[in-house]
């Protein structure tokens, strides 16, 4: 192989052979190939794309460049969830125990917050004593056990996904779908599940903002699970507000709780409620879509899903009575109102400019592996087409110092837009499209 003969075939726009994919990858996995080569070609394929040949070749080398998790032993079909990020999205830890306590298994392999979205392993891991670094042992074992096991990447898992992020997140080459799509499905391959419910976020808070590409990456995802032998499902939800109210780790946490008690927002639980309907329905444990959210309304109201938490937190060293007492969270100390300028109707809560201003605050990180402060965020009250009066309450900024709360109420007044100023186009609806491989469909709302 001549790497830059690959390279320059791939800038112009040629299709590479799935053996020159392998070879390629399989070079820069072995560090046999310099990230400057990879860094042009990775910008090669954010121009040109990758055909379904060369995607399917990629996903391969990915997916065997470390260990495929073996779950035969636990009985059940299992499955899992991913999102593709968003601000507020706490929905991973309402859902996962939500739907084990109906007997489906999820193994559910999550991630760190990204960029201006949160992660759903941070948000866990601002549960006192909580961990995420399990073993593969200890997951299979909890997975055996309890039937819900919630842990971050293994180092024995897709290595080679690791350096091509990094590698992308500093070359502009990270919002390219074949890339994006390979990612997220060379990592729930691996991890053992059997079938796979996706949540791709579509809005001004998204990484991928427009519907047509929403749809091309759950189109593309869904592809590449039935050439695996998984069945998935993609949802299309909104992003163009935050989901729920509170925005930050711990804050977030204890909105998850209330929702695992039956209470908590209404769109939070929506989105869980659509998502946990399609975990059943793919699991076999419900006969069809009616009967599925029935269940899953029944496991959030009767305390079941809340018990099946317990049990999670307890198995990976968490304190179970954050529960029944969310204040053993941690606790920001300054907190401030942010009132509305004006009489009005809220058109618009930015949720890229809210997720950024939570990380300027401490609640995500600015470098790799930097520390976060799970207590600070915003709890945020306004929704796009509220009626408000001037002064009335809107959100209160979570913050570590009075400075950075003053920062937090002016990332608030550029965020939440009152009509009169800026008045923006009505709110997307909340879910919008079901991608399945028979096709896309426009989401109509179960029973």
């Amino acid at each position: 192989m001549i790497v830059y003969h690959t390279i320059e075939r791939k800038r112009d726009g040629e299709e590479l052979s799935p053996e020159e994919i392998a070879a390629f990858f399989g070079a820069y996995a072995e560090e046999r190939l310099p990230d400057y080569q990879m860094a042009a070609f990775l910008m090669a394929v954010y121009f040109r794309g990758l055909s379904r040949r060369e995607l399917a070749a990629l996903v391969d080398v990915m997916l065997h460049s470390g260990v495929v998790v073996d779950l035969t032993s636990v009985p059940g079909v299992k499955v899992d969830k991913h999102s593709t990020g968003g601000v507020g999205d706490k929905v991973s830890l309402v859902l996962a125990p939500l739907v084990a306590s109906l007997g489906v298994p999820v193994p559910m392999m999550a991630g760190r917050g990204l960029g201006h979205t949160g992660g759903t392993l941070d948000k866990l891991e601002s549960i006192p004593g909580f961990r995420t670094d399990l073993t593969l042992d200890e997951f299979r074992a909890q997975l055996e056990r309890i039937g819900c096991a919630i842990m971050g990447q293994s180092a024995e898992i897709v290595p080679l996904d690791r350096r091509l992020y990094a590698l992308r997140d500093v070359t502009g080459t990270v919002e390219s779908i074949p890339l994006i799509a390979s990612s997220i499905m060379s990592k729930k391959l691996a991890e053992g599940a059997d079938a796979l419910v996706l949540d791709i976020k579509r809005g001004s808070g998204a990484f991928l903002p427009e519907l047509d590409r929403a749809l091309e990456l759950a189109e593309t995802m869904v592809g590449i699970g039935a050439e695996h032998g998984r069945e998935v499902v993609a949802l299309l939800t909104a992003m163009d507000r935050p989901l729920g109210y509170a925005v930050g780790n711990a804050l977030e946490a204890e909105e998850a709780i209330l929702a695992l008690q039956g209470e908590g927002p209404e769109d939070l639980r929506e989105v869980t409620l659509a998502l946990a309907t399609e975990m059943l329905v793919l699991a076999g444990v419900a006969t069809d879509a009616a009967a599925a959210r029935a269940a899953a309304a029944g496991a959030l109201d009767d305390g079941r899903a809340l018990r099946c938490m317990e049990h999670v937190i307890e198995a990976q060293g968490g304190n179970p009575a954050v529960l029944e007492d969310p204040a053993i969270l941690p606790q920001a100390p300054v907190q401030r109102v942010f009132t509305s300028p004006r009489d009005g109707t809220v058109t618009t809560v930015e949720p890229r400019a809210i997720g950024e201003a939570a990380v300027a605050l401490g609640a995500g990180r600015t470098a790799l592996g930097a520390p976060i402060d799970p207590a600070v965020g915003f709890h945020i009250t306004a929704e796009p087409g509220d009626r408000v009066a001037a002064g009335e309450p809107l959100a209160t900024v979570h913050a570590r110092t009075e400075a950075d709360a003053e920062l937090g109420v002016a990332a608030l007044a550029r965020a939440v837009r009152i009509s009169g100023e800026d008045a923006d186009a009505a709110p997307l609806p909340l879910i919008s499209h079901r991608v399945t491989t028979e096709g896309v469909e426009v989401w109509t709302a179960r029973p």
